[in-house]
């Protein structure tokens, strides 16, 4: 392949729509779900309903949350973040997508961006619905589970921590403060549906695109797949930077099978 394809596809389209996955943000230090088939390196994360339905699982999930946050919230954006917020400067991105959850584009300067699958910076009352910064939830988390503050762990996708031996039945998940009710974090879980309203507005801005990149995504998750199919269906053309296969391989103009900030290192 020419290596200046990929700068030849961003030249000839002005209003590009970006969607990005966890390939962008594995330099940061946060590991990602997927290997280069697009098959899982680990169990599964936590869904919707376990989350709801069963102490248990909240009390695992917080506890492991309560470890992975120390790095996770401290992580700081790569050149992959700054060469798509460079793209924007220069005027040639219609809008970011990002199914990541770590904010880390904002964070870059990147300013025209939708949070898909929600961010982990915030936590929910699914009570009250009254949201809170995760670092205020943490001081909480922190404060009846002083046991815990010396356990450490490998680090595992979107702030989690891999403890997978650890007894969780002690472990105490702070309610709501104002009503009671179970905190969890401003994130949709697998087994969850993006807000209708998110969809709709992402929509609006594919339609007002010219072409469409892909940035670190297997696009194995429909959530964010159908943005690729609705861009094949208006006969987009599609370029993806991705290691390993994607979803979307049949519907790609182009495909770039290398690390995304070497892969974006001409924007910089």
């Amino acid at each position: 392949m020419d290596p200046r394809a990929l700068e030849d596809f961003v030249d000839r389209h002005k209003r590009l729509f970006v969607l990005t996955g966890a390939g962008c943000s594995t330099n940061s230090g946060i590991p990602d779900y997927r290997d280069n088939d697009g098959n899982w390196k680990r169990t599964p994360p936590v869904t919707h309903q376990a989350f709801m339905g069963d102490e248990a699982t909240r009390k695992r999930y917080w506890a492991r949350s309560l470890i992975g946050w120390r790095r996770f919230g401290q992580a700081l954006p790569n050149d992959t973040h700054h060469a798509l917020a460079r793209l924007e400067a220069n005027g040639r991105c219609e809008l970011l997508l990002t199914q990541n959850v770590d904010r880390l584009h904002q964070k870059a300067g990147h300013r025209q961006v939708i949070d898909l699958h929600g961010r982990l910076d915030q936590v929910r009352c699914m009570g009250c619905g009254v949201k809170s910064q995760r670092e205020a939830f943490q001081h909480d988390l922190e404060s009846v589970n002083a046991d815990w503050l010396a356990v450490d762990a490998a680090d595992a996708p979107d702030g989690d921590a891999d403890l997978d031996a650890a007894d969780f039945a002690s472990f105490i998940v702070p309610p709501c403060r104002t009503c009671g009710g179970i905190m969890k974090p401003d994130v949709v879980f697998f087994g969850a549906n993006v807000a209708r309203d998110v969809v709709a507005s992402a929509q609006d801005h594919l339609e007002q695109s010219d072409g469409m990149l892909i940035v670190g995504s297997s696009l194995m998750v429909y959530s964010g797949f159908r943005f690729a199919q609705m861009a094949a269906q208006r006969g987009m053309p599609i370029a993806a930077v991705n290691l390993g296969r994607t979803r979307a391989d049949d519907l790609l103009t182009l495909k770039v099978e290398d690390r995304c900030e070497a892969a974006l290192a001409f924007l910089l």
